[in-house]
């Protein structure tokens, strides 16, 4: 392949994988399905395709015996079932491999079991009550450039399940050596395979190998295998799940794929654009000449457009990465011995394409951590009279200038009394700290803390929440958490739409300008003459038969002088809540263009970043949710 063609073969076959991942999701639940059953063998078979036309031929080889079972499928002389679908998937796991320049070994054994499914040899395999199998490498395996995750592959390959790493022996982390392997694994191998055939797998690994194989249902073979049952992926014994979900096209429209830099480039110049634009607007005004006044304003017209449509290409449906999340809970499923449902809710909501990017590993961090910690067990859910099934929940909806994204669970809750003990044993809080129960929900936020009795490699270190707020801090969000102890808890993640250019109501402040997002805007009105006078930093405004607060921002900001009579109140919305913003004038709505303030100042929350005027000056961007949560707990210590 070519430098130019490599790429976009690359940009092709992920989408195929993809979508070839979803359908089979989508299968396992609906196994007699014919459209999803005729799209599964389209992206066979144009993978196929492609592989070979650009040089791949191994990965075209390997998908031509997976193309001729769909093919049966779709004629009807071969069911869909459990055990096709896992196959597929290991298969759609292994082409990943293939195209990053993996091993073609695997493969052979996936079309193996492939073959014995198809000709029903699947019934022997069935009778055999398989093997478990628990082994530990020798120490120095990473060091002298061995690969577990690669025998890891093969057994995969082979239908092992239950693939479950062994902990017992980790040391503590300060003893811990980078290059020394101390972690072992244990699984389920299906009863067709050999003894020689495991052991082939250790050729290499003979030296310091630790290997226990016993068949299944032997008394203690679960005894042999003692095991901390943990994040399978984090000990490289899960299928990659890398890959996003794209929906395939739903029109005959043409459709063309751009690397994501050309399109950062793009939404630069596209803001420095609406910056000249603005710029130039203000000299036409300035210098009355109507002919420049008139090309201000086609330049205007055109920069608006512009800017438009750019936003329109950056703007990302939450469905892009929705698929591995699926993929996600099908295999926590079988690692924790959970039956979890995933339930999806806004799939069509849309965001910037950077907050998008950078969403995928919180929610993923909370899945896990929901699946793990959340939901009880079967026999659990039971007792409880709960369904078996526990559910998983993922929403996303718009709310004036910003999307709520909610993570939650029907499982256990949050057990505020064990929060608070664990917080005070780990030195958060003193045992006199005045905290009501949100502020105690939100202590899972903080660095280091985890209420987890035992380590795992799914979670129990104390570090995923804090990184999870700490992400969505820096894409200029908020994380609430909310919880009722038995029925589960919710995650609520409020983001703003775009982070690089938006619609701004630019007002002044004690001769200071500042922008605010006009989607917040509700109301604007005049100050009443009665409050202008008041010294208070909150009062209220009766608007339409509703008190509303507002907030006083030339005390806010420590601003000088005193205000005019003529006071405006912008009445702005953020998560459902209402507050006031007095300002001395309205200068009118511009085109904002998004500038991130410098660390030193980002600690600053009144403001979300700042943008260039028209006159080369620069003015903060108030950020409304922040203010909105300040107005609103003003307003409640005044009413208490």
């Amino acid at each position: 392949m070519s430098e130019e063609t490599d790429p976009l073969f690359l940009i092709e076959a992920q989408h195929l994988t993809e979508s070839l991942e979803a359908t089979l999701l989508d299968l396992k639940a609906n196994p007699t399905d014919k459209s999803l059953i005729d799209s599964a063998f389209r992206d066979l078979h144009t993978l196929k395709g492609s592989g070979a036309m650009f040089g791949q031929i191994a990965m075209s080889q390997f998908l031509h015996d997976f193309e001729t079972a769909f093919e049966a499928v779709r004629e009807g002389t071969l069911k869909v079932t459990p055990q096709l679908i896992e196959i597929a998937l290991s298969a759609r796991d292994h082409v990943l491999d293939l195209l990053a320049g993996g091993s073609t070994e695997p493969g052979a054994l996936l079309l193996g079991r492939l073959a014995a499914l198809v000709s029903g040899d699947r019934e022997a395999e069935a009778q055999d009550p398989g093997w478990i199998m628990s082994f530990r490498l020798a120490p120095d395996t990473l060091a002298l450039g061995g690969r577990p995750e690669a025998i890891l592959a093969e057994f995969r390959a082979m239908g092992a399940s239950n693939i479950a790493p062994i902990l017992d022996d980790l040391p503590p982390l300060e003893k811990m050596a980078p290059a020394e392997l101390h972690i072992g694994w244990r699984m389920d191998l299906p009863g067709a395979i050999t003894e020689d055939d495991i052991r082939d797998v250790f050729l290499f690994n003979e030296e310091g190998l630790d290997l226990n194989l016993k068949p299944a249902g032997t008394a203690g073979a679960e005894e042999d295998a003692d095991i901390s049952r943990g994040d399978v992926s984090s000990a490289m014994a899960a299928p990659p799940a890398e890959a996003t979900r794209t929906s395939p096209p739903t029109s005959e429209r043409s459709m063309m794929r751009v690397p994501a830099e050309r399109l950062d480039e793009m939404m630069d110049r596209v803001g420095e654009l609406v910056i000249a634009e603005a710029r130039l607007a203000e000299l036409a005004a300035r210098s009355r000449d109507p002919q420049l006044v008139a090309v201000a304003e086609d330049i205007e017209r055109l920069a608006s457009g512009m800017r438009e449509t750019t936003m329109s290409i950056r703007m990302t449906p939450i469905e892009t990465i929705t698929g591995r999340f699926r993929r996600l809970v099908h295999d926590l499923t079988g690692t924790l011995g959970k039956p979890i449902t995933l339930e999806i809710e806004g799939q069509d909501t849309e965001l910037d394409k950077t907050v998008i990017e950078k969403l995928s590993d919180p929610l993923m961090h909370l899945i896990r951590n929901a699946a793990d910690h959340g939901l009880e067990t079967a026999e659990q859910r039971r007792a409880m009279g709960k369904p078996e099934h526990g559910t998983i929940r993922l929403s996303a909806r718009y709310s004036g200038a910003e999307v709520i994204i909610s993570l939650s669970d029907d499982g256990r809750g949050l057990e505020l009394e064990k929060i608070r003990a664990r917080a005070e044993d780990r030195g958060l809080i003193g045992p006199d700290t005045n905290l009501d129960d949100d502020d105690v929900r939100a202590l899972i936020l903080q660095p280091g803390f985890s209420t987890a009795d035992a380590v795992t490699e799914l979670s129990g270190r104390g570090v995923g929440m804090d990184v999870v707020k700490r992400t969505i801090e820096q894409l200029r969000g908020r994380i609430d958490v909310d919880s009722e102890p038995g029925h589960g808890t919710r995650i609520d993640m409020r983001l703003p739409l775009t982070l690089a250019i938006i619609d701004g109501l630019l007002v002044e402040i004690a001769d200071e300008r500042y922008a605010i997002p006009l989607a917040a805007v509700e109301h604007i009105i005049e100050l009443p003459d009665d409050e202008v006078g008041d010294a208070r930093t909150t009062r209220f405004l009766n608007i339409r038969d509703q008190l509303v607060p507002y907030l006083r921002m030339r005390d806010l900001l420590a601003s000088k002088g005193v205000p005019g009579p003529h006071q405006k109140v912008v009445v702005v919305t953020a998560a459902g809540l209402r507050v006031g913003l007095t300002v001395d004038r309205i200068i009118g709505s511009s085109q904002t263009v998004i500038k991130q303030l410098s660390p030193l100042h980002a600690a600053l929350k009144t403001f979300s970043g700042a943008t260039v005027l028209g006159n080369g000056s620069v003015a903060l961007i108030l950020d409304i949710p922040q203010l909105v949560s300040f107005g609103q707990t003003l307003d409640s210590r005044e009413a208490a």
